[in-house]
Parts: C-alpha cells; sequence; structure tokens
C-alpha cells in the first residue's frame, strides 16, 4: 500500500493585496503619535540633551506601556497580547534630527541615546519594535554603526532603480537586493551575521517576495 504524499511549503505567504476588514479594524486598540501635538504638552522627561521629539516619543511610548499593562509586572490574570511599536524615518528631519542634513549634526549622539533608552522600554515589558531608519541618507558611518549595535535586528533593502543593476540582465526579475546585517543569538552578548548574501526581492501584485 503507497503511503500517501504530503507537500509542504517553506516560509510564510501573505497577499499584500488583500485589506484588513472595518470590524477588524475597530476591534483593535491603536495609538497614534502626533509630534505638533506633543510638543504642546508640558514635557515630564529630562532631555538629557536628547531632541525634544526623541523625547516626547519615549514618553508617549512609556505612558501606554504602563498605563494598558503591557509591563509585565501585573498578575497574569488574563491572556496577555504584545504592544507591537512602528516608528518611520527615525533620524530623518521629519523629528528634527539633522544627522542626515549636516557632516556634524547638532546632537550627534541624540538618535542612539534614544534608541539606549528605547531599548531599556522594551526589554522590561511586552513590547516589540519595528524602525525604518533613512539609511541611505546618513553618511556618517559612525551613527549607524551605532544603530546597529544598538539593535537586535538590522535588514536592509537596496533598490535597482536608478542603478547599473537596473539593466543588468542578472538582475532582470528582481527589483533590488536584501541585506541581512545582523541577526539576534540567543544566550550571547554579541549577534549573528547571516551568512547568506545573495538575497534579491521582487514586488509582484500580491506578493513582496525575498528570494
Amino acid at each position: 500500500q503507497a503511503s500517501p504524499t504530503t507537500s509542504t511549503k517553506f516560509g510564510h505567504y501573505y497577499d499584500v493585496s488583500k485589506t484588513m476588514s472595518p470590524e477588524l479594524l475597530q476591534s483593535i486598540k491603536c495609538h497614534s503619535f502626533y509630534l505638533p501635538e506633543e510638543l504642546s504638552l508640558q514635557a515630564k522627561m529630562k532631555t538629557c540633551n536628547m531632541n525634544s521629539a526623541y523625547t516626547r516619543l519615549l514618553e508617549s511610548i512609556h505612558r501606554i506601556i504602563y498605563q494598558e499593562g503591557f509591563d509585565g509586572s501585573d498578575p497574569q490574570k488574563k491572556q496577555k497580547n504584545i504592544l507591537r511599536i512602528g516608528i518611520q524615518s527615525l533620524g530623518s528631519m521629519l523629528w528634527g534630527d539633522d544627522i542626515c542634513s549636516s557632516d556634524t549634526p547638532e546632537d550627534v549622539h541624540s538618535l542612539t541615546k534614544f534608541l539606549y533608552v528605547l531599548r531599556g522600554l522594551l526589554r522590561k515589558s511586552l513590547s516589540a519594535c519595528i524602525i525604518t531608519v533613512p539609511a541611505h541618507l546618513i553618511q556618517n558611518k559612525a551613527i549607524m554603526e551605532r544603530v546597529t549595535n544598538l539593535s537586535d535586528t538590522v535588514v536592509g533593502l537596496e533598490s535597482f532603480i536608478g542603478s547599473e543593476r537596473e539593466t543588468n540582465p542578472l538582475y532582470k526579475d528582481y527589483h533590488g537586493l536584501v541585506h541581512v546585517h545582523q541577526i539576534p543569538r540567543l544566550n550571547s552578548l554579541i549577534c549573528d551575521v547571516s551568512d547568506t548574501k545573495d538575497l534579491a526581492f521582487r514586488l509582484k501584485r500580491k506578493l513582496f517576495t525575498i528570494e
């Protein structure tokens, strides 16, 4: 008797053309951070020579963690969710930071101070954070090395648009490269560096594929 054959798919597949239903969106508790509104409030946290926008953002994250019960110190009487934090274009002028526009920024340590404090908040709470940084605009390599060292996982995307690789026949089926700079290593003080150096991505109508 022949044994049944099973097929398994490796990886995760998401249809990026699908949208969330309005009912699901209403059931999810979301928090937003709008800098002009936050700047009108009185600061509670010491600046420590840190950009005021970063200080207000830390205050907002700290407030949500402790008011919404993500600090992990409350008795586990009910199932806990994880606070998911997303921060876009950190280090850009949108946050009042000049590291992208000057070789000698006014406060070169402001971004790394923010990441250091944020890392402490995440470590003692039920939280995870994804941050995007305009690395192509930051000319100071020392700053990018500090940002990398203060992160658990660092991934970069390199688009072929406007580069010589756009017309290279080797990359004709792809839209850019994926660089895995750093991934966490359990029970170690240092991070792991991936051996895979030849990852590329392509964007289809329904899929963002990494191969």
